[in-house]
């Protein structure tokens, strides 16, 4: 265990981790463009099928990765239909598939948040004449620092996903290789000591991470009640 220190010194383990972040970050601004208002609106409004959209959404928080992998590797391939943008085992596929697999995350999640608060809204707002869209916005807006954990969840996600990023990524070193898929890698090539660097590396960036969304979310509560 002598080589440890040395392993996490290497230029290659901070290029994956630095490309880990890039994609996982990019995935969950994405998903949360479409998530969050998506997720609020389903919350504040009532129409037919409702509950078995529901019911959908919250089905596909499991979808399976290596599906996903696989849908999105036949529409990148040269014989799909978006071949032409040449993403195939570029890092923007890897955006595409990590988007795919958490936006029913955070659009379940942020729903379940935004219907809690809109219970307490729903009145007060109606009465303004505010409804429909900029009802859902508002609420959304409120709850913002709330919303941290269906974001944390979402990166959760994207950080640990293997099957599709490899499917669509091709992990190609120092292309598309990312944490997760290089520990998957250095241990079957026997390289202990790498795998368990970006394996501590992995576990202290969650950490981090929320860590710093507690702090933000106390802040906030401290602030503005």
């Amino acid at each position: 265990m002598q080589e440890f220190p040395g392993i996490l010194a290497e230029a290659r383990l901070w290029q994956i981790v630095v490309l880990s972040l890039q994609v996982s970050l990019a995935a969950v601004a994405l998903a949360s463009l479409v998530g969050l208002p998506l997720g609020a609106a389903i919350a504040v409004s009532r129409f037919r099928g409702r509950h078995t959209l529901i019911v959908i959404l919250n089905a596909m928080m499991g979808l399976p990765p290596v599906v996903v992998g696989l849908a999105i590797y036949l529409l990148l391939s040269r014989a799909g239909p978006l071949g032409g943008a040449g993403l195939l085992f570029t890092p923007g596929a890897m955006v595409i598939a990590q988007t795919v697999l958490i936006l029913p995350i955070i659009a379940a999640l942020s729903r379940q948040a935004v219907e809690d608060a809109w219970r307490e809204y729903e009145e007060q707002l109606r009465s303004l004449g505010v409804d429909g869209i900029r009802a859902a916005l508002s609420v959304l807006w409120d709850i913002r620092f709330s919303l941290l954990t269906a974001e944390l969840a979402g990166l959760g996600r994207a950080a640990a996903e293997v099957g599709a990023v490899m499917i669509v990524g091709g992990n190609i070193d120092g292309v598309t290789r990312v944490m997760t898929t290089a520990i998957a890698l250095e241990t079957s090539k026997g390289d202990l000591p790498l795998a368990l660097g970006l394996g501590v590396v992995l576990i202290a960036i969650v950490l981090l991470l929320n860590a710093g969304a507690f702090l933000v979310k106390e802040a906030a509560q401290r602030r503005y009640g």
